[in-house]
């Protein structure tokens, strides 16, 4: 990698010789600003405006615009008499926690190299330094005209830098925050717990520029001549209405992305009541029982009472006439037994009176 600037590392009386690289490269893609009729490339001139004529970069310098408007020449003569110490040095000047370092601070990363065989040694005792500490250092550093303020860790095996703005570049968030009162209940917040938990965690690696990757196949339909694939559809925004509706319907949305079924979903999160579903009746196929005697038909009956109240009456119905039948049955038979009991006995009383009056007779 090319570096930037060299200079040094100021650690106490040490002195570290290193290369400063920048850590991080710019993979969007660029446009040309053209002349839309023809296509030509439109570029920018630079012009004195007191002359109103192009000017080479040989002739460009440095100036600083007052108040009223009037422009100062600085030269790079009057710049190097400036009394900076970090001009080429990393001054060190205090090792922190990392966690005392407000990430609204961080701004450009670099890499810092060891600038040869002699800086291997104190380069190794720095980066090992910081590994046991568990701390940061935070330096000065002078680049592009002006002196910065810096944080430097261990990356691997590398000691990375960076740059960090000054404390009073760091704007506060006043009015940011919305003013309008608002309560947010533990419910809301077991979901959003829920949901965060579904999210769950991500190698970094893993993510990417898909708004680049589309431009380029965008690109590269061009310039085969085919025409640009098809946009798909956005997906539907609008105003949240149900805040709980919608935690929920993210929460389930999230688990069924990860393959986890809707009960598994509700008994992880814990944090939905369970849903109560009404199963449809199937009709049944098995045909009602005959009846062959009193007791099955009052059995069948009592059966039928359990299932609906129309079939338990037509038991009842079927029972009660059966009931009926049976008694007459019975009644038929004992009729008839009592009418020849009845007669039998008159007949034998009828002889018993004639044998008596034929004795009497004879015995007068």
């Amino acid at each position: 990698m090319r570096s930037i600037w060299n200079g040094a590392i100021s650690f106490g009386l040490v002195s570290i010789p290193i290369k400063l690289v920048n850590a991080t490269q710019n993979r969007s893609i660029s446009f040309r600003q053209i002349h839309t009729e023809d296509g030509g490339r439109i570029r920018y001139r630079k012009v004195c405006e007191l002359e109103d004529r192009e000017v080479g970069q040989a002739e460009i310098g440095k100036g600083y615009e007052d108040a009223d408007g009037t422009i100062v020449p600085i030269t790079d003569e009057d710049l190097s008499h400036l009394p900076l110490p970090t001009a080429r040095t990393i001054e060190i000047v205090a090792f922190v926690p990392a966690d005392r370092i407000d990430p609204l601070q961080m701004d450009a990363a670099y890499y810092l190299a060891a600038g040869g065989a002699q800086a291997a040694k104190p380069y190794t005792l720095l980066r090992e330094a910081l590994k046991r500490s568990q701390k940061v250092a935070i330096a000065k550093y002078a680049l592009r005209g002006r002196e910065r303020l810096g944080m430097l860790r261990v990356v691997d095996d590398a000691i990375a830098m960076h740059g960090l703005l000054w404390p009073d570049e760091v704007r506060a968030p006043e009015g940011v925050a919305p003013d309008t009162p608002v309560t947010v209940n533990d419910k809301e917040l077991d979901l959003a717990d829920a949901l965060m938990d579904t999210l769950g965690e991500i190698e970094l690696e893993e993510l990417h520029d898909e708004y680049r990757e589309a431009l380029e196949e965008v690109v590269a339909a061009k310039v085969s001549g085919e025409a640009p694939p098809e946009t798909p559809e956005p997906a539907r925004s609008g105003k949240v209405l149900d805040l709980m509706a919608a935690l929920e319907n993210s929460v389930r949305a999230a688990k069924e992305s990860r393959g986890e079924r809707p009960a598994e979903a509700e008994e992880a999160s814990g944090a939905r009541e369970a849903e109560v579903r009404t199963l449809p009746q199937r009709k049944s196929a098995r045909a009602a029982p005959k009846q062959t005697s009193g007791k099955k038909s009052a059995a069948g009956g009592k059966a039928a009472a359990k299932k609906t109240a129309s079939s338990a009456s037509s038991a009842s119905s079927t029972s009660s006439a059966r009931k009926s039948t049976s008694k007459s049955a019975q009644g038929a038979k004992k009729t008839p037994a009592k009418s020849t009991a009845r007669s039998t006995g008159k007949t034998t009383a009828k002889k018993t009176a004639a044998k008596k009056t034929a004795s009497r007779k004879r015995s007068a």
